[in-house]
């Protein structure tokens, strides 16, 4: 197994998250989160149902407006960015979502070359080779005219891979690249995820809920809970921490909380 190489301290900040807050509605879903991503490092984001975590990841997309706070991705600010300087700095992205979201009317090949088609200039050869490049370095040569439908589920999540880094992106976003695979095909993906790193020199951030799959191809992990970070740190830190909910997390073990019945009662009735 490719074990991560140790990064410098003093790397370059891909993205620096500073003091975010956002709400849905009247409630507040992160509050108070700073973060930072090194460059050419692989951050994990982790945390149970309702911590927050897809939440911040739509928001480091710009998918959603923040309430305050702000939010830098490859040294430009997104809040409030330019409709077109928005575009630019997308395209130097890449996101792999949870379910592949390849679109089922294309083959496997023309999914991948979907990006280049938006936002290049290319010809259809140009662009084909390209396609196949990325295919082999997923393992998925030979497959491009091939369907989605056609595809088991970890060839979905490596086609959909390949999509995101059509475009030799220096910033990689992947949701939940383990959620509904085996543990040979997750660890698969895991070695892909470090090797792309490794050779291609990408910053990666990772979401998941795979506590084995965090430990195996994370720099550093940052844990969150109730739309706040419990902590960002090392996998050994992450660890060792003293932080009781923080075992929780890692050892699977449920929180018992008292029902307050006024607070439930207000929740009911939106009051």
């Amino acid at each position: 197994m490719l074990t991560p190489e140790p990064q410098k301290g003093n790397a370059e900040l891909v993205i620096e998250v500073q003091d975010l807050v956002a709400h849905y509605g009247r409630h507040k879903v992160l509050d108070g989160i700073n973060l930072t991503v090194r460059a050419g490092e692989i951050h994990i984001i982790m945390g149970g149902s309702g911590s927050g975590k897809s939440t911040l990841l739509r928001h480091l997309l710009g998918l959603r407006r923040l309430t305050s706070g702000r939010i830098s991705l490859l040294g430009q600010e997104i809040e409030g960015i330019h409709r077109q300087a928005l575009l630019e700095l997308r395209k130097q992205i890449g996101v792999s979502f949870q379910g592949g979201a390849l679109l089922s009317s294309m083959t496997v090949g023309e999914n991948v070359t979907l990006p280049l088609r938006e936002h290049t200039r290319l010809d259809e050869s140009t662009m084909a080779i390209m396609a196949r490049m990325k295919l082999e370095v997923v393992k998925l040569g030979g497959f491009e005219h091939f369907m989605p439908a056609q595809l088991s589920g970890g060839m979905t999540k490596r086609a959909a891979l390949a999509r995101a880094i059509v475009m030799d992106p220096k910033l990689l976003f992947f949701d939940e690249p383990s959620a509904g695979l085996d543990p040979v095909v997750s660890a698969e993906l895991d070695e892909l995820i470090l090797r792309l790193r490794d050779a291609m020199h990408m910053s990666i951030v990772v979401v998941t809920h795979e506590l084995e799959s965090a430990f195996r191809i994370a720099d550093r992990i940052t844990v969150l809970d109730g739309g706040k970070i419990l902590i960002s740190d090392t996998v050994d830190k992450v660890r060792s921490s003293s932080n009781s909910r923080v075992q929780d997390l890692l050892n699977r073990r449920p929180r018992e909380e008292e029902l307050d019945a006024d607070a439930y009662l207000a929740r009911l009735t939106g009051e």
